[in-house]
């Protein structure tokens, strides 16, 4: 039996929360605002950011923009004390989830990836996000318009099947990914 004050024997020491990646949504323009004031305040924040090419007065440079215009992620522990630290400060509309204890998380893998994108320089641009399965439209070519179910062959290369529900029969077709949009 244990009084208040003994030691408690390592190992029976239970961890408090890990901190893990949240999203927050923020005003029009704001996501470097509120980076700001969060560092400031001791939390770990990352604004991914892609290079794109501008031209003002007629010179052309490139300028660096968030990768996803009205969002930031946040590192931390969130406890009911920090959530609202968080939800008070300027430039934030809301924390992903749906309470301050059910907040949701990014993996920590898909943060590192954002991270490497965003370090490296190489060129990125924005892409519809899409998923196998997912119903999909056809932007441009001979095909444009044309609405079927994606099914990805390879990174840039896919298979569009068209199905006639009436007969229970589809037809698939290869096409370039990169001229697909979400339908």
């Amino acid at each position: 039996m244990m009084v208040d004050g003994d030691p408690i024997p390592a190992g029976e020491i239970e961890p408090g929360p890990q901190p893990v990646w949240h999203v927050l949504w923020t005003h029009s323009h704001c996501e470097r605002l509120l980076s700001d004031q969060l560092r400031a305040m001791g939390y770990t924040v990352f604004v991914p950011e892609l290079s794109v090419w501008s031209r003002r007065g007629g010179a052309r440079r490139t300028l660096r923009q968030p990768m996803f215009p009205g969002y930031l992620f946040l590192r931390h522990a969130m406890d009911r004390r920090s959530y609202q630290e968080v939800r008070k400060t300027r430039g934030l509309v809301s924390i992903l989830g749906s309470g301050w204890d059910r907040l949701a998380v990014v993996r920590d893998r898909e943060i590192e990836t954002l991270q490497a994108l965003s370090d490296s320089g190489e060129p990125c641009s924005p892409y519809p996000y899409l998923r196998e399965g997912m119903r999909v439209r056809i932007a441009r070519g001979p095909l444009a318009e044309v609405e079927g179910f994606l099914v990805r062959g390879q990174d840039t290369q896919g298979i569009l099947v068209v199905s006639v529900d009436l007969l229970h029969r589809s037809v698939a077709v290869r096409i370039d990914c990169t001229s697909v949009a979400p339908a």
